[in-house]
C-alpha cells in the first residue's frame, strides 16, 4: 500500500505555530510544509522539518504548480495572510478546495472588499482608494473625517492611523507616500459603543463548504491600544443573544457575499450605537483563535480548517463555553528599542485563574517600533465570568514588567488594559518603517514544547 496523499500547508508567519498544525492535521494526512524565503521560515525550518516534509518554494506560481502536483496532494491550506493568493493559485491549479484565486485577491485587498460589500448591500462603510499622493485629497473629500486610513494589504494594523482633522491629514500625508509601490485605502472611521471594559469589536468564526456557512465561534476583544493595536481576546463575548445573533447574522452574510466556498474566515466586526459593522473579513483562522478553542471547548480548529480543504466534512460547531477564557497580549512599544528585562512571568503563573504564560522575546531583542501589534507575550487563563476575568487581569498585568532601552534612555513597564474610550487618539502615531511587520520580532519560543507560539 502506498504512502497517502499529503496535506501542503503553505507556512510562513500566521495565525498558528507549526506544532499546531502538526497536532491538528495528525491521523488525517502527511504535512508537507511548503516554505517561502522569509527570516521567520529560515528560524524555524528545523523545527518544520522534524514535524514533517520541508519543499522549498520556487517563487514563480506556475513552478510552484508543476512541484506540488508531482507530490498528489490530497488538499492545500495555509494560515498565512501573505501566502492567501500563493495558495489558492496552488488550488485552482490542482483543483482542490480552497478560496479561487479571484476571492483570495477579494479577500486580501481591502479597497476591492469594500466595494464587493457595498455592492452586495452587506455594508456600506465609506472607503476610496489611494494609490499615490495625489489621490489623497480627492479621497479625504470623498469620505470625510473623521477617517482610519490602511494600507491596502496588511494584517496585525500594521500603518494604520486614525485621522481627526486636516492638521492631522496633512502631518500624515507627508509620511505616507515614501514607498511608491504602497497603496492606501481611506475609509469611515466607525464609532464604537462604548464598552467600559471590553473592547467595541468582536471577531466571528464561519467555517464554510458545500452545504453552506456555519458560526464557530463568536469571540470578544480586549479594548485597542491606540491607535489600532490589539492586545487579545476572550470567549465568549461579552453580548446578549440578539447581538451574538446579529453579528453572526452580518458575518455569514458578508463571507457569502465576498464568494468565499470553502475554508475558514475570520471576520472582525465593529459594535457602533447603530448596530454591528464589518472592519474586515479575512481568509484564514484568526491569530491565537486555536489555543483559545482548544482550551475552551475542546475543539481543534486547525484540525476543522484541515478537513476543509481535505473536502471532508467538518465537526459541528462547538457549544459556547460556560467560563471565560481568555488571552491576553502585552504590546512593545511603538518606537525602536531593546529589550532588557522580562521578569514576574513566576509570580503571574502562581496565580489561581491563569493557565500559562509565554514570552515572544528575549532579553538582548532588538523591536522595531511602529503601529503594529507587534506583541511581547501571550498570557492565557480562565474565570467564572467577564467581570472575574477583568479583575484577575488587574491583577495580574503589575506584575510583568518589561524593561527597555533606546541607548540613551532605560524605562520599566508593566502592560495594561485599556478602555474603550481610551482608542480616540488625537494624533497619529509616527510611522517607522511601512513593513514594521516583517521587521518585527519573531516570536521564538520552541514550538514543538507549546501550542501557544502564533501570530496574529
Amino acid at each position: 500500500m502506498g504512502e497517502p496523499a499529503p496535506l501542503v500547508v503553505a507556512y510562513d508567519v500566521g495565525s498558528v505555530s507549526p506544532a499546531e498544525i502538526a497536532v491538528g492535521v495528525a491521523g488525517l494526512a502527511p504535512v508537507v510544509f511548503l516554505l517561502p524565503r522569509s527570516p521567520h521560515v529560515r528560524t524555524l525550518r528545523p523545527v518544520l522539518a522534524e514535524l514533517g516534509r520541508v519543499v522549498q518554494s520556487t517563487g514563480s506560481a506556475q513552478q510552484d504548480a508543476v512541484l506540488v502536483r508531482r507530490l498528489a496532494p490530497a488538499g492545500v491550506l495555509t494560515f498565512s495572510e501573505n501566502l492567501l493568493r500563493v495558495t489558492a493559485g496552488l488550488a485552482h491549479a490542482l483543483g482542490l478546495p480552497h478560496h479561487t484565486p479571484e476571492v483570495a485577491e477579494v479577500l486580501t485587498d481591502k479597497y476591492r472588499q469594500r466595494q464587493r460589500l457595498r455592492a452586495a448591500g452587506v455594508d456600506a462603510v465609506a472607503c476610496h482608494l489611494v494609490p499615490d499622493a495625489a489621490a489623497w485629497e480627492e479621497a479625504l473629500a470623498a469620505v470625510g473625517l473623521p477617517a482610519v486610513v490602511k494600507p491596502v494589504r496588511g494584517q496585525g494594523s500594521r500603518g494604520t492611523f486614525a485621522v481627526h482633522d486636516r492638521a492631522e491629514a496633512e502631518r500624515l500625508r507627508s509620511r505616507l507616500f515614501t514607498d511608491p509601490g504602497e497603496s492606501w485605502v481611506v475609509e469611515q472611521l466607525l464609532s464604537g459603543q462604548p464598552g467600559g471594559p471590553f473592547g467595541d469589536y468582536v471577531s466571528v468564526e464561519t467555517a464554510t463548504d458545500p452545504h453552506g456557512t456555519r458560526v464557530l465561534a463568536v469571540t470578544g476583544k480586549h479594548p485597542l491600544t491606540p491607535p489600532f493595536r490589539e492586545t487579545g481576546q476572550f470567549w465568549p463575548a461579552a453580548l446578549t443573544p440578539d447581538h451574538t445573533a446579529a453579528v453572526s447574522d452580518l458575518a455569514v452574510r458578508a463571507v457569502t457575499a465576498l464568494g468565499v466556498t470553502t475554508g475558514i474566515c475570520h471576520t472582525e466586526i465593529k459594535l457602533t450605537p447603530h448596530g454591528p459593522r464589518i472592519i474586515e473579513v479575512n481568509g484564514r483562522l484568526g491569530g491565537h483563535l486555536n489555543e483559545l478553542s482548544r482550551r475552551a471547548c475542546g475543539v481543534d480548529l486547525v484540525r476543522t480548517a484541515a478537513l476543509l480543504a481535505l473536502g471532508a466534512a467538518p465537526p459541528p460547531a462547538p457549544a459556547p463555553p460556560d467560563r471565560v477564557f481568555f488571552q491576553f497580549n502585552g504590546l512593545a512599544p511603538d518606537s525602536p528599542c531593546h529589550l532588557r528585562a522580562l521578569t514576574g512571568a513566576d509570580e503571574i503563573r502562581s496565580l489561581e485563574g491563569i493557565t500559562g504564560y509565554r514570552p515572544y522575546v528575549r532579553p538582548g531583542d532588538h523591536l522595531s517600533g511602529g503601529v503594529g501589534s507587534t506583541f511581547m507575550d501571550l498570557l492565557t487563563g480562565d474565570a467564572p465570568d467577564h467581570s472575574a476575568m477583568v479583575d484577575l487581569l488587574d491583577q495580574a498585568l503589575p506584575l510583568l514588567r518589561y524593561e527597555f532601552t533606546d541607548g540613551a534612555t532605560t524605562w520599566t513597564v508593566s502592560p495594561q488594559r485599556a478602555r474603550t474610550d481610551d482608542t480616540a487618539q488625537r494624533t497619529p502615531a509616527p510611522i517607522t518603517d511601512k513593513a514594521v511587520e516583517d521587521a518585527s520580532v519573531t516570536p521564538r519560543p520552541d514550538p514543538r514544547q507549546s501550542l501557544n507560539s502564533g501570530r496574529v
